[in-house]
């Protein structure tokens, strides 16, 4: 079982005790990127105007479409991933082919 690691983290104005199976240092990036999502919207004309309740709501709405951009980013990286493993599959056939035949005809010459 994992040890489980506990650090404080500053997240808008408030520290909170984090624990968890990862270092403290991804713990302390984790806080820093909320950090920075919720300086970017409180500096956003008239946000700081509204109440808790919609401001909570719109860091989450950000940070789930952070989330899923990164999915569908993931998503085409690893089709293009596999797109390529195929092609170089396909580059490897192709060149062991061309060595049988280089092979054959330099066999045939030497006779």
């Amino acid at each position: 079982m994992d040890k489980k690691n506990y650090t404080e983290v500053l997240i808008d104005g408030n520290i909170y005790t984090l624990g968890g199976s990862e270092e403290q240092e991804y713990l302390q990036k984790v806080a820093a990127y909320i950090n920075q999502k919720i300086g970017i919207l409180k500096a956003q004309p008239g946000f700081t105007r509204q109440n808790k309740d919609y401001q909570e709501v719109m860091i989450y709405l950000n940070l789930a479409d952070d989330y899923f951009k990164t999915l569908q980013e993931a998503k085409m990286l690893r089709a293009q991933k596999n797109d390529l493993e195929k092609e170089i599959y396909s580059l490897k056939h192709e060149l062991i082919g061309v060595q049988m035949k280089l092979d054959a005809q330099m066999e045939k010459n030497e006779k």
